[in-house]
């Protein structure tokens, strides 16, 4: 056998798991073990940005000693080889056989960090940890030995890491031109916590003496230091996030203000001022972590990942912007500049611009091939429907591996739900409604059949992995499959009910909705008089029959 070859061939899975290198703007969650309902410890994760996931399963493998992987970039062309290991783990997407999973948010940082010589982009290390890790430590460990060895070529990157008993956050970033490695310092989020991150390092100051809980490189402080970035002799405290990712602004709103609403929806009980990230001066940063006020259920963290600032002051669904019909989607970019004063719309954790999305459990009361479930999605969080895949699945659902950007195809889950979620905002307060209520039809039916699929892998399990891997597979593949023909027919009904701007009734009788009061008598107060139909006008009367 020829495994160089087999090494490369890995390698070129590999580029089609990941998204392009657009993406920059990605929420996470993160859900310790005693703050789940049901002892999950759950990540989230929205992977946003133009460009079409294809899903992928990269299989276990063998590798002969002396096997090296090459690096490319996304022309192929090769920027380095590693060395393998002799045996490589098994990953649906981003979580593998061992129920370890993985996710990221970019926080950029300082520009002048970034090593254009280094080998290992963010997203090499992501998948390579998910081949070479157990848990979240050995994937720590993994991460700052491969940066050492071969380079780290990306800005400053948040990382989310779980396994079954822990939850992680790992914050990175270069040293430079022709600095090998990187600085980083790595904290575990508390039992019973929740904690999260969008683009803007997160970790503040830490314990240098609590190696259960914070893991840091040696220089982490020093290299700041040596740069400029801390001061020792001032009276404040060492902290990461100030001295690689210091604060705007401008960044806190685009950033801060997803934490501060994931928070503020967990735990209500808090009353988080959004002075933060409005960057009033003076404002206390968001904590790292928060308890929140119950347990949270799975659903619970759907729900938690769909948000625009509905009821509050940032909801995007009221105000001219929303449009006649409420939608909270704004075309990018997000900022714009008239006369001079720039301006910006809010960023908001549900965007039509996810690729994909995921809800992950790694449960320890159960064995890995029962207890890693990736909730998968595509496009926008708000109109997603996740369906389960298992850790230990050899086989995904067609459709969501299908496609391209370039083309649409109504065989592809991607193109399925992207039609959907764009034909709704035509009329998102009437659509949204219809879209929701689907999307908790089977969500809530899935996930109450959650118990008893795994009561009955258990039990095939007992007699040969084999058997509960074909079950669990056929079952994943199923439930995909099933979701994206209930959005086919979905998109069908919108088509044809909510057609030329009508709006058809039970009885299938199209009706003129038309606007809101609200929005109507805005039109009114902007221009009172270009509207208004005179008396003397002929044919006043009988306006409609003109019409």
């Amino acid at each position: 056998m020829n495994h160089q070859r087999t090494s490369t061939a890995v390698l070129l899975v590999l580029l089609f798991l990941t998204p392009t290198p657009a993406p920059r703007a990605c929420t996470n969650l993160l859900v310790a073990k005693g703050a789940s309902a049901d002892g999950s410890v759950m990540i989230t994760y929205t992977c946003d940005g133009e460009f079409h996931p294809r899903l992928r399963l990269q299989p276990a493998a063998d590798h002969a000693p002396g096997d090296s992987l090459e690096i490319v970039d996304w022309s192929g062309k090769s920027r380095g080889k590693i060395a393998e290991i002799p045996h490589t783990y098994a990953h649906v997407r981003l979580m593998n056989e061992h129920q370890l999973v993985i996710a990221e948010t970019t926080f950029d940082g300082r520009q002048e960090l970034v090593n254009p010589d280094g080998i290992l982009h963010y997203w090499d290390l992501m998948q390579l940890a998910l081949q070479r890790s157990r848990t979240a430590r050995e994937a720590i460990d993994l991460i700052a030995e491969l940066v050492e060895e071969y380079g780290y070529r990306s800005t400053g990157e948040s990382f989310s890491i779980g396994d079954p008993s822990e939850a992680w956050i790992l914050e990175m970033i270069g040293r430079g031109p022709e600095r090998k490695g990187a600085v980083w310092v790595a904290m575990r989020i508390p039992d019973g916590m929740i904690s999260c991150h969008a683009n803007r390092a997160r970790i503040g100051s830490f314990p240098l003496d609590d190696p259960k809980n914070c893991l840091f490189s040696d220089d982490v402080i020093s290299f700041a230091v040596e740069r400029g970035y801390y001061d020792p002799a001032s009276v404040k405290p060492f902290r990461f996030d100030d001295a690689y990712c210091p604060a705007t602004p401008k960044s806190l709103r685009y950033t801060a203000t997803r934490v501060w609403s994931l928070f503020r929806r967990a735990a209500p009980s808090l009353d988080l001022s959004p002075d933060y990230h409005r960057a009033v001066e003076g404002a206390e940063p968001y904590p790292l972590w928060i308890r929140p006020d119950r347990k949270l259920a799975l659903a619970d963290v759907f729900e938690l990942m769909r948000d625009h600032y509905e009821g509050t002051e940032f909801d995007m669904t009221v105000g001219p912007d929303a449009g006649p019909f409420g939608s909270p989607d704004r075309s990018r970019p997000i900022a714009w500049t008239v006369d001079g004063v720039e301006y910006a719309w809010e960023r908001p954790i549900s965007t039509r611009q996810t690729g994909f999305s995921f809800v992950s459990q790694s449960r320890s009361r159960l064995p890995d091939a029962v207890g890693g479930v990736l909730w998968y999605g595509v496009d926008d969080t708000w109109f997603t429907c996740y369906t389960p895949l298992y850790c230990c699945i050899d086989a995904i659902p067609p459709s969501f591996a299908a496609g391209s950007l370039e083309k649409f195809s109504s065989e592809s889950a991607w193109w399925v739900f992207n039609f959907v979620s764009n034909y709704a905002q035509l009329r998102y307060s009437d659509m949204s409604p219809e879209v929701r209520a689907a999307q908790s039809a089977l969500e809530g039916e899935m996930i109450a059949r959650q118990h008893a699929v795994e009561e009955t892998a258990l039990r095939l399990l007992e007699e040969d992995l084999e058997r509960a891997r074909r079950y669990l597979t056929d079952y994943s593949v199923s439930c995909g499959e099933r979701v994206v023909a209930r959005w086919r027919e979905l998109s069908e009904h919108l088509v044809a009910k909510y057609n030329d701007g009508y709006v058809r009734d039970s009885n299938n009788e199209p009706q003129e909705k038309g606007y809101s009061e609200e929005w109507l008598r805005r039109m009114i107060r902007e221009d009172p008089e270009r509207f208004r139909l005179k008396p003397e006008d002929p044919g006043a009367a009988d306006w409609k029959l003109v019409d």
